[in-house]
């Protein structure tokens, strides 16, 4: 057998069959939401409402605020709240010790706002001191040697321009306008009223001429002294014999027998810087009765011959009442000024 012979012929080894494709997995669905987060909490249940079918197996509830029931439920149901618990801190030193501080300082500005304001409406209650509200006084608050001097000066004073020096005799005890002014002179300062009436009399140096001269404190105010000095004026007043002042005759010595009947001249002047009016009627020392007593004008006008102008009983009259007069408001305007 030749060797072709004996070799048959290999048949071909089969080729095995091309694998089949792996089959793609199908998509697993996702699992319901509810079931990711567990059961249905009862917040879930609430946003059913009530009497409705509970939700499909799977379903999941709709977002808060966006569900809308049907017309047969009523109303949408409003979304449940929550409520987180707040953490208190624990307290702190450095608090405590800042609200004692602001306390501390709460309580010294409403010290400081109401003692600023007692002072304040304590220093408004007083009323403002003047001329008028201090002249208004003076009768009671100045001393009696201030108001009417032991002595007064009168360089130029007398007749012809002769000095002239007066002494006081006594001073009479404060009285009201009633004791002390006749009824019509009353009457005419009855428009001002009056609060006190003060006097004293003074002798000259030859002791033969005596003079009372007074001053009447008002309650009045600038206008109606105005007023008052403008009626004086213009109606004359002053020169009436009816408007004499009253004299006072302290008892004992050259003015025990000054009474009416001896009155000669006298002078009437209300003023209008301060609340007064100031008076003054002298006559003869020795008790003489005058029948024709002369205003203090009348006595020291140029010519004037009559036996009360010859002896200067008007410049005795006009002289201490201006130094009086000059004297007071010196005084009054000191006070005022201090008390500013």
């Amino acid at each position: 057998m030749s060797t072709d012979a004996r070799r048959a012929p290999v048949p071909p080894r089969p080729t095995a069959p091309p694998a089949a494709p792996a089959p793609t997995p199908s998509p697993v669905p996702p699992a319901p939401a509810a079931a990711r987060r567990g059961p249905a909490s009862p917040q879930d249940s609430r946003r059913w409402p009530a009497g409705a079918a509970g939700p499909a197996p799977g379903a999941v509830p709709p977002p808060p605020g966006t569900y809308r029931a049907p017309a047969s439920y009523g109303s949408p149901e409003s979304p449940a709240e929550t409520t987180t618990r707040l953490r208190v801190p624990p307290p702190r030193r450095w608090r405590a010790v800042s609200a004692a501080v602001c306390v501390v300082l709460g309580l010294g500005l409403i010290g400081g706002a109401v003692t600023g304001a007692l002072l304040t409406a304590d220093s408004s209650a007083r009323p403002a001191r003047t001329a008028y509200t201090t002249g208004r006084d003076a009768w009671h608050s100045v001393p009696v040697d201030t108001l009417f001097p032991r002595t007064l000066q009168g360089r130029g004073a007398g007749p012809g321009g002769t000095h002239r020096t007066w002494t006081r005799l006594a001073v009479a005890p404060d009285s009201t306008c009633a004791e002390g002014l006749d009824p019509l002179l009353l009457a005419a300062l009855r428009s001002v009223g009056c609060e006190r009436l003060v006097r004293a009399t003074y002798t000259d140096a030859t002791r033969s001429s005596v003079t009372t001269v007074g001053l009447v404190f008002t309650e009045a105010e600038a206008p109606a002294m105005h007023a008052l000095h403008t009626r004086f004026a213009e109606q004359g007043l002053a020169a009436r014999k009816d408007l004499m002042p009253r004299t006072y005759a302290p008892d004992g010595g050259v003015a025990a027998s000054f009474r009416d009947g001896q009155r000669a001249s006298w002078t009437v002047s209300p003023l209008t810087e301060i609340p007064v009016v100031v008076l003054a009627v002298s006559g003869f020392a020795d008790g003489r009765t005058v029948e024709e007593p002369q205003p203090a004008a009348a006595a020291m006008a140029a010519g004037a011959t009559t036996d009360i102008a010859r002896s200067g009983l008007g410049h005795e009259a006009k002289g201490i009442a201006d130094r009086v007069e000059r004297g007071l408001r010196t005084t009054v305007a000191d006070l005022t000024e201090r008390a500013e």
